[in-house]
């Protein structure tokens, strides 16, 4: 029998499984638990944990609205130890966000110190900021003592935590959420309380209410940084029904006028969670690029408010046309998207409607009703039972006295002869000589009276589902008129407005047309000269750099830019930088690969057609207005591989197309034959047994082809019969005369 190694004998311990079963059990249990304990928020309370956790440990530091603040880092740190065994960073961002008036509509914290701005610049650290709970956040807590709510053991048992907050308003909808989790997301942008309440209440009236009703209240969001929402109500009716979809949300601007003409935009309020100083950066890089050639200039005036002001580039644009442009090309209008996904009794991941989140609010609202009604009940018996006693020993006063002070076992003895409860016999004997005063007793009997009287009460409020609702509405209408108009912040701030569309401006439009001369040296540096100079003109160039394109244009045209690489590239003539230096690299205008070279720079015509060709004798015809590229990477129009490359761009001016090889045979054949394509590598042109194509034209047959001769002047050949052929020819030998370089001009 062999020995087995050490190594080798199983670990009683050990248990096997599939790789695949084990690692989807560990996943699985990772997903639940970032769905249900970090990113999705509880329907009752619009909470997550982490938020649930330092509102609760702001309580227990008796951190109330009106008291004094402490320390961001000791509530973080308490946070952390107590209740959130994570980083005390994320706490503390995470409180930090509760305490911005421009993220949170109703903020759940009061920040004493620096805790960020809608610059996007970040909080203090913690140990230089202080904080203390809000009026909201109170009420978040309010009957949190009254066994309102389930509590539970802590991470690692030593304390208990609230489950979920009792939460007297509709914190979810009234402040929004935002969360990743694994496989589902949520977002909820805020909303305005007293609609909520407002809502909330018709609900309680007519429980089986249509959705659209719920917008005669909640017309929409109510961002805390404002703006103007121009979505059409069909689409919101539409969004909240579903809990899905969104929100246009667009600046706040006015029209200043400076007088003789002169005007400027001013806009006030910015969409939410826009960073301005980005938003700031982006409109300055479309001015820098000239993409939008009617912008002038933009300034940043802001102090507590927000004004950023808006100059156009001439007082003869329309500020409606120079608005709508930058909605479309900045994020002076965003798409606020509404995902309503949250935990259904703090369990349940589901995707709800508006009405199905309200109603989830008031049924937490009636369950805390009920508890907080039935732990008042059990105090009012336990009082009363006291009480009882009490008057007991008031009627029988001298007997009890002289059981006290003889009786060896004074509880026993009273409980025998008076018919006490043991509470009740505990209760006498601890009572204080001074209670027993003749006036203690009357005092005591108009409590047992008041106490019965509010038993009986909320005996009938737990027995009654109409009595119930009716007392939620009460508190409804007391939240409403806490958190209303008269509530710092508590106005409506966003508003409503129809979209007024106004046409596409095209570009061209927008830019002044002057004449330019357009220069690309051979090394792909281009500039843009005032006025249409001599063609033959001696220009200036880098070291080592020569002239290849100049051509006249006119600012509004587009110019066409076709790479070795057979893609196309688009730049708007009034993007050229101007003829003072030596111009720009063109690669810094289009994503032009460094290996590629420039083959053909010339101007878009509409509805010109294109012969475009690669070196190993594959081409077609092509429309300029299906390769014009909208973005800087261009349009791959000519596919070419290995070592192929384009080679010829040439305009379509004539019915025949003449191709010259590397080997000088020249073939001459119809137009026709060639295909009309948007993008592909093209048929044969001239067959080759060694080499490829040189050049490539287009002519009219009748007029006959002409190139230039060694001297420089133009030659015709007429008598083309001899190299005239069917397409994918190899052709016969050039012309005598024919240019050295195999071009035909």
């Amino acid at each position: 029998m062999t020995d087995v190694q050490d190594d080798q004998i199983p670990d009683e311990n050990e248990t096997s499984e599939p790789l695949r079963r084990a690692i989807g059990e560990r996943y699985l249990t990772y997903a639940l638990s970032t769905i249900m304990h970090r990113a999705l928020p509880d329907a009752r309370d619009g909470l997550k944990p982490v938020h649930r956790r330092i509102l609760y440990a702001m309580r227990e530091l008796k951190l109330n609205s009106t008291g004094g603040f402490r320390k961001s880092a000791k509530i973080s740190g308490d946070v952390m130890g107590n209740y959130h065994p994570h980083g005390d960073a994320a706490i503390y961002d995470a409180m930090a966000r509760l305490a911005q008036d421009f993220a949170v509509r109703y903020p759940l914290v009061d920040g004493q110190g620096n805790f960020g701005n809608i610059d996007g610049d970040n909080p203090a650290a913690s140990r230089y900021t202080e904080a203390r709970m809000t009026a909201a956040a109170e009420a978040l807590l309010e009957g949190l003592s009254e066994n309102a709510v389930d509590f539970r053991e802590n991470y690692d048992g030593t304390l208990s935590e609230p489950v979920v907050l009792p939460a007297s308003f509709p914190n979810l909808l009234a402040n929004g959420s935002t969360g990743i989790a694994v496989g589902m997301a949520t977002n909820i942008p805020p909303h305005n309380v007293a609609e909520l309440c407002e809502a909330c209440l018709h609900m309680v009236k007519t429980p089986d209410m249509r959705e659209e009703t719920l917008l005669n209240y909640i017309p929409g969001p109510d961002f805390p940084t404002g703006g103007i929402i121009v979505e059409p109500r069909e689409s919101i009716v539409e969004t909240y029904r579903t809990g899905r979809g969104s929100f246009r949300l667009r600046c706040k601007w006015n029209v200043e006028d400076l007088g003789r003409g002169v005007w400027q935009i001013v806009v006030t309020e910015i969409p939410y969670q826009v960073q301005k100083s980005k938003l700031i950066e982006k409109i300055a890089e479309l001015i820098q690029t000239k993409k939008i050639p009617i912008l002038g200039d933009i300034r940043d005036e802001s102090a507590d408010d927000i004004r950023l002001v808006i100059e156009p580039k001439s007082k003869n644009v329309q500020p409606e046309v120079l608005m709508n442009t930058l909605f479309r090309q900045s994020d002076l209008e965003v798409r606020f998207s509404l995902n309503m996904n949250v935990l259904i009794d703090g369990l349940t991941p589901k995707v709800c409607s508006l009405k199905e989140v309200l109603r989830a609010f008031l049924d937490h609202r009636r369950e805390v009703l009920q508890r907080r009604s039935q732990h008042r009940l059990e105090k009012i018996d336990h009082r009363l039972e006291v009480l009882e006693g009490y008057i007991v020993a008031f009627l029988n006063l001298d007997r009890v006295i002289e059981i006290i002070r003889f009786e060896d076992e004074p509880r026993a003895m009273l409980m025998a002869e008076f018919e006490l409860t043991e509470v009740q016999a505990e209760a006498i004997l601890n009572m204080r000589l001074r209670s027993l005063r003749k006036l203690e007793e009357l005092e005591l009997k108009r409590e047992h009276e008041a106490l019965l009287l509010e038993r009986e009460g909320l005996a009938e409020l737990l027995a009654s589902e109409d009595l119930q609702w009716a007392r939620i509405s009460e508190q409804l209408r007391e939240t409403k008129k806490k958190f209303g108009k008269d509530y710092a912040g508590g106005a409506r701030r966003t508003e409503f407005e129809d979209a007024v569309e106004i046409e596409d401006v095209p570009i061209e439009a927008m830019i002044e047309r002057e004449p330019i001369t357009v220069v690309c040296s051979k090394m792909g540096w281009v500039r843009a000269m005032k006025g249409h100079i001599a063609l033959d003109q001696e220009l200036k160039f880098k070291d080592g750099d020569e002239g290849r394109f100049v051509f006249h244009a006119e600012t509004t045209d587009r110019l066409l830019v076709l790479g070795t690489n057979g893609r196309f590239y688009t730049v708007g003539a009034s993007t050229l930088p101007g003829g003072r230096g030596m111009g720009e690299p063109l690669r810094l205008m289009v994503d032009l690969p460094n290996e590629c070279e420039i083959v053909e720079f010339f101007i878009h015509e509409p509805g010109r057609k294109l012969l475009v060709a690669s070196s190993a004798g594959d081409g077609f015809v092509a429309t300029e207005d299906e390769i014009l590229a909208q973005t800087r990477s261009g349009k791959q129009v000519l596919n070419v591989r290995g070592d192929v490359q384009a080679l010829v761009c040439k305009p379509i001016s004539g019915d025949h197309v003449a191709c010259v090889g590397e080997n000088r045979k020249v073939l001459v054949f119809p137009v026709d034959e060639l295909p009309e394509m948007g993008r592909g590598k093209g048929v044969r042109l001239q067959k080759y047994k060694d080499g490829g194509l040189s050049d490539a034209a287009t002519f009219n047959l009748e007029a006959g082809l002409s190139w230039k001769d060694p001297a420089g002047r133009t030659r015709t050949e007429t008598e083309l019969s001899d190299w005239l052929g069917k397409r994918a020819g190899t052709g016969r030998m050039a012309p005598r005369g024919f240019p050295r370089d195999n071009k035909f001009n």
